[in-house]
């Protein structure tokens, strides 16, 4: 089961750009929670709470248990975070919806593993990340925190295809050819200021 994390929120009453404003000069985060077939509900939210679980990983595939007070909760996915350009402060949340029983769409991040034992790395080569990200699908109760690649015993030329990859039960790459996560690359050469000049 996907890892749940819990987070108190404040209902709003009024929707549009000034009961938002008003909002943010209360101290809170505006933000909305939408989807499984049911209407949005308008919400605040502290802005520190939103910033500590910023700061954990898997932000984005992690499961919110939002509490709307009265005994109410949600279960939900961050989805659009909107951050002050200057000030780095959240401005604005989405959060989806999910079911016990849904399927969602995620990016789940990649992680590589072995970096010492692939010999080509050994050699010099470089290792060239395609995607830090896989889209995938998979149920909102068993969403990955990552997607980990072994590069023990991998060489210079060799390539990382998600064919290759033991990705866990239920859980779908949206994109459905056989594409490239990583390369480890030759190393490359660059000569040094005056090589080769005559003298």
């Amino acid at each position: 089961m996907s890892e749940m994390s819990a987070l108190s929120v404040k209902l709003r009453d009024r929707a549009g750009k000034g009961a938002a404003r008003q909002t943010r000069r209360d101290g809170l985060v505006p933000g909305v929670i939408y989807g499984d077939k049911k209407p949005p509900v308008l919400i605040s939210v502290v802005p520190r709470a939103i910033v500590i679980e910023m700061m954990k990983p898997g932000f984005h595939t992690r499961l919110f248990n939002l509490d709307l007070g009265d005994g109410r909760t949600e279960r939900a996915l961050a989805r659009d975070l909107q951050i002050h350009p200057v000030t780095d402060v959240p401005v604005h949340i989405d959060f989806m919806r999910v079911s016990a029983d849904g399927v969602v769409h995620v990016a789940i991040p990649v992680h590589f593993i072995n970096e010492d034992k692939s010999p080509g790395i050994k050699r010099g080569g470089v290792l060239n990340v395609v995607r830090h990200e896989i889209d995938v699908t998979c149920p909102a109760d068993s969403i990955p925190p990552f997607i980990e690649v072994d590069l023990a015993g991998r060489n210079i030329g060799d390539s990382v295809h998600i064919s290759s990859l033991a990705l866990p039960e239920g859980v779908t790459p949206v994109v459905h050819r056989d594409f490239t996560v990583a390369t480890i690359a030759a190393p490359t050469v660059t000569r040094g200021a005056g090589e080769g000049d005559a003298g």
